[in-house]
């Protein structure tokens, strides 16, 4: 593996076949700030932004921030921030190398500095990647979640928060007192209505500190709603060694990702923004439609194949989706939710087919544990709310069910096999009522899911007929494991 380290000093020395910044960093200023800096950034926003700039738009450097671990920062510090991203796509690899960002603060060492960068007047346009769970609300019910430890500490130091929300409302609140125009916030998470959601986390957080600073935030910040779309694998050793040897210097942290990509934003916003246009972004009236497909048939299926994947022992979705009869569940999935897309039967289908093609990119060491990760934030908008509408409509829903009774399983960390398997999700850990799987009925595990309410709600546990499918299809995966279990349900 090569010794010399990516940065600005050893863009020259690139490799001929790499593509890297064509533009003057030191000339760059910030316009962004964009919170949760992790790999689907780094493969995903933060490329357009660097499409801006070789575009000659200065303005639109970006102050990334990580609002808990120090690692991306400390990796691509020495390399001053810059990294490579390998687009894969079968025997085909394209590596670029990302300039577009110009700091990483870690926002638990040194909040002061992260409030200052949002309160930036240069800074127009501000993203989040902060998962479900950074928006501090409850997705079932739609409300903020008061009681959790980072709300009430950042309302008692709104000067140092702690969260998202805790650091957007403190800098909007500076930005207005001193005649600042504020920012554009652009939700980059998989939420239905992302950006109503965001918006409604940030007015019931400042209505906490000050009505009027709420008015403001509801009538004057634009919160967009968006729907991004790339499949972007955790880093591996494997991947950085065989990036360095394309580079010919070492990258302490490289992304992959697929080649295909889409965002999509509601053309609403506060202030100036870069013409992202120009690299393919889609500006629209409406995101619902692509984010209500995405969100269903791309997320739902996901979360179907890591449930699948975990229970059978298969670590990728490639793996996974290679499995005919974990392939058939997945058609059976998209024919149960199909009919909930508004795009129409047509449109959903065609979209499918492209998700088809892109599971079975080998390329990409996708894994189903990281797909899993905080499932239970994920299942009410991916998996229940399809299933309540199928249900209201009459249809048996039986996929959809199964998918629902995957997931509760996977719940248990214990493969088809008998091998156990990390559960990596806070808030099912925090849930006082989970049963253990090993010693329990299943009639007794499907009753104490049903009244996990920050999942389930209270509606659909008492519909008739939902509780004894649930069941059956739980006990027959629990009896038989996950793959016998399709077969049989699937063919009843």
């Amino acid at each position: 593996m090569p010794v010399t380290t990516l940065s600005n000093a050893t863009l020259g020395s690139l490799r001929p076949d790499v593509l890297r910044p064509a533009y003057d960093r030191s000339a760059v200023t910030p316009g962004i700030v964009h919170l949760g800096v992790g790999a689907f950034h780094r493969a995903h926003q933060a490329v357009f932004a660097d499409d801006a700039l070789g575009r000659g738009e200065s303005g639109w450097g970006i102050v990334a921030a990580s609002l808990r671990s120090p690692d991306t920062r400390d990796a691509l510090a020495p390399q001053d921030g810059l990294y490579s991203l390998a687009l894969r796509d079968g025997e085909r690899e394209e590596v670029r190398v990302i300039g577009s960002i110009g700091s990483i603060l870690v926002a638990p060492e040194a909040p002061a500095r992260l409030v200052d960068a949002l309160a930036d007047p240069r800074v127009k346009l501000v993203t989040l990647t902060v998962t479900e769970k950074g928006y501090l609300m409850d997705l079932a019910a739609g409300t903020l979640l008061a009681d959790h430890p980072d709300i009430r500490h950042d309302l008692a130091n709104p000067a140092a928060p702690r969260s998202a929300i805790g650091f957007l409302v403190e800098a909007i609140a500076r930005r207005h007192a001193a005649g600042v125009a504020p920012f554009t916030i652009v939700s980059c998470d998989n939420l239905p209505s992302n950006g109503a959601t965001l918006s409604a986390a940030l007015s019931a957080f400042a209505e906490a500190r000050d009505p009027a600073l709420a008015r403001f935030i509801a009538e004057s910040v634009a919160c967009p709603s968006s729907m991004v779309d790339r499949i972007v694998p955790a880093t591996t050793d494997a991947d950085r060694a065989a990036i360095a040897a394309r580079l010919g210097v070492t990258d302490a942290w490289p992304v992959v990702g697929e080649p295909y990509f889409q965002w999509v934003i509601e053309d609403r916003f506060s202030a100036e923004r870069p013409r992202y246009e120009e690299s393919g972004v889609e500006f629209v009236a409406d995101v619902r439609p692509f984010e209500h497909m995405k969100l269903r048939l791309l997320n739902g299926s996901h979360t179907v194949i890591a449930a699948a994947g975990r229970l059978a022992g298969f670590e990728t979705v490639a793996r996974a989706f290679s499995e005919p009869t974990v392939r058939r569940l997945v058609d059976a999935y998209w024919r149960d939710v199909i009919p909930t897309i508004e795009t129409g039967e047509a449109a959903a289908t065609a979209y499918t087919g492209r998700l088809k093609a892109r599971y079975a990119n080998s390329a990409l060491a996708h894994r189903t544990a990281q797909i899993a990760t905080d499932a239970s934030l994920k299942v009410p908008q991916r998996l229940l709310a399809p299933l309540r509408e199928q249900l209201a409509a009459g249809s048996p829903a039986k996929a959809l069910t199964f998918a629902v009774a995957l997931w509760i399983r996977s719940c248990g960390g214990i493969d088809d096999a008998g091998r156990p398997f990390d559960v990596t999700d806070p808030a099912l850990a925090e849930w006082t009522g989970r049963p253990d799987q090993s010693t329990a009925s299943p009639e007794a595990v499907v009753d104490a899911f049903l009244g996990f309410a920050r999942v389930f709600g209270s509606e659909l546990p008492v519909r008739p007929g939902f509780r004894p499918s649930l069941i059956e299809a739980y006990a027959a995966i629990r009896a038989k494991g996950v793959l016998a279990a399709v077969d049989e349900t699937l063919a009843a």
